[in-house]
């Protein structure tokens, strides 16, 4: 009988996600099975009302992914109602969703990712010069002195010694499948409270352009900051100086730490470039709207489908298709009028709760029945990844400078061939590559805002459609955007100006979607067999790859029992639970 371990919680995500596993004799693993256990209601709660507001209720399906939701949410309601927006709204919108990017994955590396690869402990043994040396021949960043570096290993003693780790809590220090040196994780430890205080900064872009952060204000028909170089309330010339102190910070930080921490760390995990690469198939919706923002065959990112690693093919995905894109619940706690075998394009799609599982606590998924609050979003009947790897190798294959120049030079450091892209480490390297691209496309968004407003172009806000009168009796919009974790979608079908149907399909029920009515395997249930595992008590490998996916379950789950059944009860303990049986 196969060994099976059961990680849940999966923490340093958002939401709550179930992973169990199979091992072999060797404790490798042979199979997986991923479990998103909580439930919503955002699309529930859509039903009835007014399309314009939908992007507040969208927004708070997550409490990181606000910004995204809604701009999907905004482009779904534009283009049902045929509204195109002004070239400063755009713009404005397109350093909205960068920062976004910047700011998620500079934590995402730090905060949810680098501790399972750094050992904060074994930072207590380093030298601090030699620290100084290693960050000194990598970067020209101003904190890398030896006194420094010495003042932040005395902070984690304190810490340590104080028997409270605090924000180091719930890992697996000194686990044998930590291989960083002392004196780099002595590095990667100062830049993780670094990136705590460089992030309060970047957030104020948001504030800037929507008024407050996490939870910005959007506006169907273009942004709802006026545009006034001359006013005290207005988007004026020095909360405009002001974008461009923040931009100019957020490339120092890629480029002067994320970027060389990357590569100082890489060399030591090569082996990771051959595991968890998942499916092999890729969608990207595409961002970065760089003339009209209604035309997706113009984006910075551009849209596509990637099948069996083929980069000289590029599929264009129809999201309009009823073929194209469906989802399936053969295995998830729903249920379709037609049928569970049947699947739906989100324009008719169905949101029934049909919770057939055993009652938590459980030993094991029941997973030839319904194991999982997922549906099973599917491109032609086939499963995708999404996320910062679907992106990069679409804008590698189509040619983007920049990002060729980073995975072949990196590619060449390493001495890992092109195929090294589709693992564990090749999404990790992916997300840093995209980041320094985005940050520099900032720039030039930047000083085309101040162009056009210099020529006197201060229009943001497009009213020809806002008034319902204007709408016709039955509309339907497909609203897009790439979330730092991957292919965002949201349908809308507006009757009479309501809402009729709102179906959010967003990148982690793509990537952590259960098996489907073929009994296919999302990505990240295929991105975890083969790989070995040190210590099948503390299963740190699984944490590495799934946590290259980035997850958002509190974003991929969007159902609410209405009749307020009691669901179960759920240990909210911190830290990771693992059971071996």
């Amino acid at each position: 009988m196969a060994q099976r371990i059961v990680v849940d919680p999966i923490t340093r995500i958002e939401g709550h996600l179930r992973i169990e596993a199979e091992l072999d004799e060797s404790n490798t693993i042979v199979s997986a099975y991923s479990s998103g256990t909580m439930v919503r209601g955002i699309e529930i709660i859509l039903r009835g009302r007014d399309p314009r507001d939908a992007w507040a209720f969208t927004q708070r399906a997550c409490g990181v992914c606000t910004t995204v939701h809604s701009f999907a949410s905004i482009r779904a309601v534009e283009d049902a109602l045929d509204i195109t927006i002004p070239k400063n709204a755009n713009l404005i919108r397109n350093l909205m969703i960068a920062q976004q990017y910047i700011h998620d994955h500079v934590m995402h590396f730090y905060h949810l990712h680098a501790l399972d690869w750094v050992d904060v402990v074994s930072a207590l043994d380093a030298d601090p010069a030699e620290t100084a040396r290693i960050a000194q021949s990598i970067s020209d960043w101003p904190n890398s002195s030896a006194g420094y570096f010495r003042t932040v290993q005395n902070q984690v003693k304190a810490i340590v010694e104080s028997g409270q780790l605090s924000l180091f809590a719930n890992a697996y220090w000194g686990h044998p499948a930590y291989k960083l040196p002392p004196e780099v994780n002595l590095l990667a430890t100062a830049h993780y409270l670094e990136a705590l205080d460089w992030q309060k900064d970047v957030v104020k872009l948001h504030t800037i352009f929507g008024g407050k952060n996490p939870h910005p204000n959007f506006l169907v028909g273009g942004v709802p900051m006026p545009i006034d170089p001359n006013s005290d309330v207005a988007l004026n010339a020095e909360r405009l100086t002001l974008v461009g102190r923040i931009i100019d910070q957020m490339i120092a930080f890629v480029d002067q730490v994320y970027l060389p921490d990357l590569l100082a760390i890489a060399p030591y995990y090569v082996e990771w470039a051959s595991y968890g690469e998942g499916l092999g198939n890729f969608l990207s919706w595409g961002e970065f709207p760089l003339d009209d923002p209604r035309d997706a065959s113009n984006q910075f990112v551009p849209r596509g489908v990637i099948l069996n690693r083929d980069l000289s093919n590029i599929i264009e995905p129809d999201p309009k298709d009823f073929a194209d894109i469906q989802e399936f619940v053969a295995h998830s706690w729903y249920k379709y009028n037609a049928g569970d075998e049947q699947g739906l394009h989100p324009f008719a799609g169905e949101t029934e709760f049909n919770f057939t599982g055993p009652q938590p606590p459980y030993d094991f998924l029941e997973v030839e029945q319904k194991y999982s609050w997922l549906k099973a979003p599917r491109f032609r009947e086939t499963p995708m990844e999404v996320g910062p790897l679907a992106r990069v190798l679409m804008m590698y294959a189509t040619g983007n400078e920049m990002i060729k120049e980073l995975v072949d030079s990196t590619l060449a450091a390493l001495g890992a061939p092109i195929e090294a892209v589709f693992s564990t480490l090749g999404r990790t390297a992916a997300r840093a590559f995209e980041t320094k691209a985005f940050a520099y496309a900032m720039k030039d968004w930047y000083n085309d805002l101040i162009a056009n407003i210099a020529s006197g172009d201060l229009e943001n806000w497009n009213g020809e459609r806002f008034d319902p009168r204007t709408w016709p009796a039955h509309a339907e919009g497909f609203g897009w955007t790439e979330a730092p974790r991957g292919a965002l979608g949201h349908w809308v079908v507006i009757d009479n100006g309501k809402i009729t149907n709102y179906q959010m399909v967003v990148p982690t029920t793509w990537n952590a979607s259960p098996r489907d009515h073929k009994g296919q395997p999302g990505a990240y249930e295929m991105s975890l067999p083969g790989t070995p595992m040190a210590d099948p008590e503390q299963p740190l490998e699984i944490l590495r790859t799934i946590h290259s996916f980035d997850p958002c379950m509190a974003c991929a789950i969007h159902l609410v029992d209405a009749t307020g059944k009691d669901l179960g009860e759920v240990d909210a303990t911190p830290g990771i639970r693992c059971r071996v049986y």
